[in-house]
């Protein structure tokens, strides 16, 4: 007997969560343009912080050669030769345990004839033109200062007779890595700013149905109908409202990186860098929808919370619930 009530009620219950979820829909599809403007407004708050994700994500992924950001180029005299550029190759290894790779002045011609496309027209050069390039990586301590040591050996070979120029290539990169935490710091503020945002938006959303149904709130209540049935449609609706905002959110990501995809490409593809913009993975998907999906029913609850107390409908005890049963 037992179990046969348990059964009973689990089927019961069954019931009226489908009767509530879809009749929560069938609401929202009788109102659609407040609907779609309320979907709106949550797709464009949940786009925006995944937005700023996605652009962080797709720097993180550029060969931004984190291995060569201390690299020093040194550009010799005209007049230095093999040896010179060998023996100061030699000593910066020696006094300061860098690494040292130098480059030729024809090595360099032909590295630099096969990335321009001109190499026939540079073989109209009477002589080479290129100095000896030596490519130097300051040896650095695990947990050392790379910035003090790339400026103490940068120093030292300026201060060398037959060094032309020193050029540090990529110190700008350093300074990207910083925005990119920067950026991850700032969506993650934006992403709870923005789900904050889609709370209000939802609760404001529910209040106004609890509001226009408040009749009928006072009816069901007056025939037993306990809280947590008056509350189920509305808890629905919020469901319904924060999944259509996210899937809204993910079809704008999606059109943008469409639309964004091509030029990106051309433009990263004549840097050299070959790169296919990144969108939202399978789990990232998943997060959003059912991130989404909480907001709603977050909003929805604190919504109808506050309002069946400002109705005055106190929770009706279990032995009261003289309608529970007919409701079921």
């Amino acid at each position: 007997m037992a179990e046969r009530n348990y059964r009973r009620r689990l089927r019961s219950w069954a019931r009226r969560q489908l009767y509530s979820f879809f009749s929560s829909l069938g609401n929202l599809l009788a109102h659609r343009l407040g609907t779609l403007m309320t979907i709106l407004v949550l797709g464009l708050a949940m786009a925006l912080p995944l937005g700023l994700h996605l652009v962080v994500k797709n720097l993180e992924a550029l060969d931004l050669k984190r291995e060569s950001w201390g690299s020093i180029t040194v550009f010799l005299d005209l007049a230095a030769g093999e040896r010179e550029a060998l023996a100061l190759a030699a000593e910066a290894e020696r006094l300061h345990g860098a690494q040292v790779e130098s480059v030729s002045p024809a090595a360099g011609m032909l590295e630099f004839g096969e990335a321009s496309g001109l190499g026939q027209a540079l073989d109209l050069f009477d002589e080479n033109p290129l100095p000896w390039v030596l490519h130097v990586s300051p040896h650095v301590a695990e947990g050392g200062d790379l910035e003090a040591a790339v400026a103490a050996l940068a120093g030292w070979l300026e201060a060398q007779g037959a060094v032309e120029l020193v050029q540090v290539d990529h110190k700008w990169l350093q300074r990207l890595e910083g925005i990119m935490t920067l950026g991850q710091a700032l969506s993650r503020v934006l992403g709870l700013l923005f789900s904050l945002a889609v709370v209000v938006v939802v609760a404001n959303t529910i209040r106004l149905d609890v509001s226009g149904q408040s009749a009928q709130i006072q009816v069901l209540n007056m025939v037993g109908a306990p809280n947590g049935f008056i509350r189920q449609p509305f808890l629905y609706s919020g469901l319904w409202y924060g999944l259509s905002g996210a899937l809204l959110a993910l079809a704008l990501l999606e059109g943008a990186l469409l639309y964004l995809r091509a030029p990106v490409e051309q433009l990263l593809d004549a840097y050299g860098n070959r790169f296919s913009m990144l969108g939202l993975d399978g789990v990232e998907t998943a997060a959003v929808l059912a991130s989404g999906g909480l907001l709603g029913l977050l909003g929805s609850w604190l919504a109808v919370r506050h309002h069946l107390r400002v109705f005055g409908l106190p929770e009706v005890p279990r032995r009261k619930r003289s309608g529970e049963r007919a409701h079921e």
